[in-house]
């Protein structure tokens, strides 16, 4: 279903010579991921978390085959983290990008058009999902797996804690290369 979607893009990538990135930014707060555990019948286990806004933003990317992208910004994610996501990854990757992302305000602000207009737009090319579609982005996959999986009952009291786990968590991920490509296979892109 989604490959049929995206089937053109993906051929039109292919005919260009263009590597596919999917991007996809998240938040991680200080709360705790919420989650079933395992307890004896009535004694409910119950994980004590400050009741913070304090947060970290990560940026990640996949390719097709499998390869994990990201950037953990020492604080939540503005548009100049995101245009040093992408000169990130024109450095990494030779030849064209074909990057697609949700269309979040700050992937389409100001600071990313002037960097497209400053030269990078004759390597990097961008698109779009369709509306609110997560189903359709493998990297929405990789944040299911990270929080649902890998941090849940984990309580940081401090953001340098998060900021720790995150990076343990992210290197935890790139050793599950059936997880990673699962997240590609799954909307049907391979």
């Amino acid at each position: 279903m989604a490959g049929a979607a995206l089937a053109c893009a993906k051929k039109g990538a292919a005919a260009e010579g263009r590597t596919i990135v999917f991007v996809d930014a998240a938040g991680w707060y200080l709360l705790p991921c919420r989650c079933a555990t395992y307890a004896p019948r009535g004694q409910t286990p119950v994980r004590r978390a400050p009741l913070s806004r304090e947060h970290r933003s990560v940026i990640s990317g996949r390719t097709l085959p499998g390869r994990l992208l990201r950037k953990l910004p020492p604080r939540a994610y503005q548009g100049p983290d995101v245009v040093g996501f992408l000169r990130q990854r024109l450095r990494q990757i030779p030849g064209k990008l074909r990057v697609v992302w949700d269309g979040a305000p700050i992937q389409c602000g100001q600071a990313v058009k002037a960097f497209l207009a400053a030269g990078a737009a004759e390597r990097l090319r961008r698109e779009h999902f369709p509306c609110y579609a997560p189903d359709v982005n493998p990297d929405e996959g990789i944040w299911r797996q990270r929080k649902g999986v890998q941090r849940k009952n984990v309580v940081c009291r401090e953001v340098a804690a998060l900021r720790r786990a995150l990076r343990l968590a992210i290197a935890r991920l790139r050793h599950k290369a059936k997880a990673l490509l699962g997240c590609i296979k799954q909307p049907g892109y391979i």
